[in-house]
């Protein structure tokens, strides 16, 4: 990986080990007040793992549900660029995703990734290319409405990860909800893997 893309890597993970430590000496009321101020990463392992699902399955519109700061994009984005793809990230924070911009500019990807401002209920219907891999990563209860919008979107084979199956323990209702309504969804083929907070992967056999 080039070295502009592990030096962007190197400062997010900085980051995360300094507001970890931070977030666990937060009153858990304090912590929902201030989520928005933290990372929240899906952390190295799960990032090269998508990273390499990509390329190996040769994904070229690659769809991310929950931009926040950009760490996530950028594994992303390495891996449309070896595809010759693009990654459609959404988020409704602009601040959030300014942020995003600018580290995907610091790793020299900016040019594989559009920038998408808004609710992903409101913005995934707009969306034209069939999505080879999408990643969700929001708000958990948001995951099966969100599926459930992308699904007549979706290429043939396409991967969908959703992150969090396994941890945070507070959304384990909402995450074993998905895992319920994926694994019946006509068509799909669904696996949890243990890699990082948990992550159910998703075949579309269309």
């Amino acid at each position: 990986m080039e070295s502009a893309i592990e030096s962007v890597l190197d400062r997010f993970h900085a980051r995360s080990e300094k507001e970890h430590e931070l977030m666990e000496s937060l009153p858990r009321e304090e912590f929902v007040q201030r989520v928005d101020e933290f990372l929240l990463p899906i952390g190295p392992e799960a990032g090269r793992f998508l990273n390499i699902l990509i390329k190996a399955a040769g994904c070229r519109v690659i769809l991310e549900v929950g931009t926040s700061h950009g760490y996530s994009t950028v594994w992303l984005a390495e891996a449309a660029r070896e595809t010759g793809g693009k990654v459609i990230t959404l988020d409704v924070h602009e601040a959030k995703q300014a942020y995003a911009k600018d580290e995907l500019r610091s790793a020299g990807l900016a040019d594989q990734v559009e920038f998408v401002l808004g609710d992903a209920r409101e913005t995934i219907p707009n969306l034209d290319a069939p999505i080879d891999f999408a990643l969700l990563d929001i708000w958990k209860s948001e995951y099966i409405p969100c599926f459930d919008l992308m699904l007549p979107r979706l290429a043939a084979g396409a991967l969908i990860a959703a992150d969090n199956m396994l941890y945070p323990e507070s959304a384990a209702a909402a995450t074993k909800a998905y895992q319920h309504h994926v694994r019946r969804t006509a068509g799909m083929e669904s696996v949890l893997v243990p890699i990082g907070n948990g992550i159910e992967l998703t075949r579309f056999a269309g």
